[in-house]
């Protein structure tokens, strides 16, 4: 390792998502939209269509860190977004969970030297499925928490257990004030909560009540979807999210059936937070499901 990488890392050891996939024809077209925020950090929204979640880039002397890589698919264009930044290629990759519209670039980074970053889930995610390269997986991997010191800025990853997968992790540049909290944050739009691949409704409740205790007034929290937030408006998204489970397990132990209570549709008023992947319909059935397996 250089000099310009000796970043101190430290991480805890050993633990147990959906996933990230080999890298398929280009999309052309779409970009990132790129925020200063300040200290060196950048984060990049796509647009002009969807090249993956927001990533957050730490640039500087010491070295290059990139929190998420988006779609494989895009991965040039985000190597060469991020090196036009950073005037330099990225040293640290990490991953805040294992789905492929947060790791599809981790192949073409790790060609060019990044060192991949992730929880032990996300790890174990990527092994599991055969359409994930060799390369594109996490090569330091922790349990709790890791630390990375570099530009001045102390970066707290910490995980976040059974949330919207069961790899999770929540990333907070301490000195810069500023959080990437992952798909533990969809802003102004309906979460996606993976019951499939370990995620869970309390989980995600308690992961998104853990940034907010971290968040002061003036936080910028990086949203895995969306635009930037801040503290007010993820204990907004949170107060939505705690309000729509009630409706719906309530309707669940009462006994109704899961079409009886899309007839009834409970989040009615909530439609303008739909998407395309997560609709009104689809948000009442995560939420039947896990009321129903509990």
């Amino acid at each position: 390792m250089s000099k310009r990488l000796m970043a101190v890392v430290t991480a805890c050891l050993m633990a147990t998502g959906s996933v990230a996939h080999e890298r398929g024809a280009p999309i052309r077209g779409i970009s990132w939209a790129i925020t200063d925020l300040g200290q060196g950090i950048y984060m990049l929204k796509g647009k002009n269509g969807n090249p993956g979640a927001n990533l957050a880039l730490l640039t500087g002397e010491d070295g290059v860190v990139l929190i998420d890589d988006g779609l494989g698919e895009v991965v040039q264009m985000t190597i060469e977004t991020v090196e036009e930044l950073a005037g330099a290629k990225v040293d640290f990759i990490v991953n805040t969970h294992a789905h492929g519209d947060h790791t599809g670039g981790n192949p073409g980074f790790a060609a060019q030297g990044a060192t991949i970053i992730a929880h032990n889930a996300a790890r174990t995610a990527m092994e599991a499925d055969d359409s994930v390269l060799e390369i594109a997986f996490p090569k330091l991997t922790f349990n709790d928490e890791a630390t990375v010191h570099l530009n001045g800025q102390t970066i707290k990853v910490s995980y976040a257990p059974d949330a919207h997968t069961n790899s999770d992790v929540i990333v907070h540049f301490v000195e810069a004030n500023v959080i990437h909290a992952g798909d533990l944050y969809f802003n102004t739009i309906y979460p996606f909560i993976d019951l499939d691949n370990g995620g869970t409704i309390d989980g995600f409740i308690a992961g998104q009540q853990r940034i907010i205790d971290l968040a002061d007034d003036d936080t910028k929290i990086i949203a895995g979807h969306g635009p930037l937030g801040d503290k007010a408006q993820m204990q907004s998204a949170l107060e939505r999210l705690v309000d729509a489970n009630a409706r719906v397990t309530a309707l669940a132990n009462q006994g109704k059936t899961l079409n009886e209570v899309l007839s009834e549709n409970p989040l009615s008023d909530f439609e303008d937070l739909s998407w395309f992947h997560i609709s009104t319909l689809r948000m009442t059935e995560i939420l039947y499901r896990s009321a129903a397996s509990n």
